[in-house]
């Protein structure tokens, strides 16, 4: 079992990596969640042992990040000594497995890191979908309704921006801003895009997925 612990306390860091390489595993530190994001883009974990309080970025942006922007499916356990309910409901919907409080028997940890390692990777993590349109963010395969959708890379940049928007509008300037950043793009560039991802996604199906909000943006709707 490979496993990253994250905390700013090089001594409990320390202790841990100790004991649960005593127990056989492979272990890697971070001391800050900015290090840990960085070690996750490099190296595959089988679980992530999390602090919250922690400089640079804590724990729960940490997670969020993982989850969302890198769409990491790693097992994570929180170890802190932070024992609120607001704080427990905000480290689960962060995209955390499980809670430790400190101080803790180092038996069950490493208990519960097996139990996580045991349980495998989330598998509800690296998919965007709305409606029966589902983007696998791993492979970049579109589906409707499980049928497969070809698309351009422009246009699965702003499918992307109006699924994690859906059904919300999203304006004209940031679907440009998502897809181009501040550089300008052509006269009437979006404009084309938004019909070529359209007719796309409605190939085959009578009801349309994307509108255009005159005057306001564009949206997926159920």
């Amino acid at each position: 079992m490979k496993v990253l612990i994250v905390d700013d306390s090089h001594n409990l860091s320390e202790t841990i990596a100790d004991y649960l390489e005593l127990e056989g595993m492979v272990i890697d530190c971070a001391y800050h969640g900015e290090a840990a994001i960085n070690l996750v883009s490099e190296n595959s974990y089988d679980v992530i042992i999390m602090d919250i309080m922690m400089p640079k970025i804590d724990g729960i942006t940490a997670v969020r990040k993982l989850r969302e922007e890198q769409y990491c499916n790693t097992p994570i356990l929180f170890l802190t000594a932070k024992d609120s309910l607001d704080d427990k409901v905000a480290a689960f919907k962060a995209g955390g497995d499980d809670y430790l409080l400190k101080p803790f028997a180092m038996e069950e940890l490493s208990l519960r890191l097996h139990a996580l390692s045991n349980r495998g990777p989330r598998q509800d993590i690296g998919t965007l979908s709305f409606a029966d349109i589902k983007i696998n963010t791993q492979t970049n395969i579109v589906t409707r309704a499980e049928q497969p959708i070809k698309l351009s890379r422009i246009q699965l940049k702003i499918l992307k921006v109006l699924i994690k928007r859906a059904p919300g509008i999203v304006s004209r300037q940031d679907v440009s801003d998502a897809v181009w950043g501040d550089e300008s793009p052509p006269s009437d560039a979006l404009r084309s895009h938004i019909y070529g991802l359209r007719t796309a996604l409605n190939k085959s199906f009578e009801q349309s997925r994307l509108e255009t909000i005159h005057g306001q943006g564009y949206r997926l709707k159920a």
